[in-house]
C-alpha cells in the first residue's frame, strides 16, 4: 500500500523521457553497409560458379537410359549453358557484378520507406483494435 502511494504520483508526473518522440526505425548499419552488399554479391558469384562447374553428363545419360561416354562424363552445367549462348559466362559475370549495387539501392529504399511502413502498420493495428472493440460479446445473454 505504501509503495502505491509513492508510485501513483510518480506515474502521473510528466517525464521528459516519455515526452520525446521515438526515433525513426532504421535497418542496422551492418545491413545497409555497401561492403555487406558486395560480400553477398561475391558469395553469390562463388555459389553460381560452383553450380556451373557441377558435372551433369552422367545424370543426363542416366535420364536418357544409357551409359555415359567418357567425354560426356565431364559435361558441366556451364557447358550446357554455353551451347545455347556462347557469351554466357561474360553475361553471367556482368549480372553478378550488378547485384551488389542493386542490393545497396534496395536497402537504401527500404531504409527510407521503413518509417512510413511502421506508421502504416501502427494505424492498421489501431483500426483493428477499434473494430475488435466494437464486436459483440459472445458471452452476453441474448434476449
Amino acid at each position: 500500500m505504501r509503495k502505491s502511494l509513492i508510485l501513483v504520483p510518480l506515474l502521473m508526473c510528466a517525464s521528459p523521457a516519455f515526452a520525446q518522440p521515438l526515433p525513426a526505425p532504421q535497418l542496422p548499419p551492418e545491413i545497409t553497409d555497401p561492403a555487406t552488399a558486395q560480400r553477398i554479391a561475391d558469395a553469390g558469384q562463388a555459389v553460381s560458379d560452383a553450380v556451373l562447374d557441377m558435372r551433369i553428363g552422367g545424370v543426363k545419360a542416366a535420364i536418357e537410359g544409357r551409359p555415359a561416354s567418357p567425354r560426356e562424363r565431364d559435361l558441366t552445367v556451364r557447358d550446357m549453358a554455353r551451347r545455347h549462348d556462347p557469351d554466357f559466362d561474360r553475361k553471367l559475370h556482368q549480372r553478378m557484378a550488378d547485384i551488389g549495387p542493386a542490393m545497396q539501392r534496395s536497402m537504401d529504399a527500404i531504409n527510407q520507406a521503413l518509417p512510413a511502413m511502421t506508421q502504416a502498420l501502427a494505424q492498421a493495428q489501431q483500426a483493428i483494435e477499434r473494430a475488435a472493440a466494437n464486436l459483440p460479446d459472445p458471452t452476453y445473454p441474448r434476449r
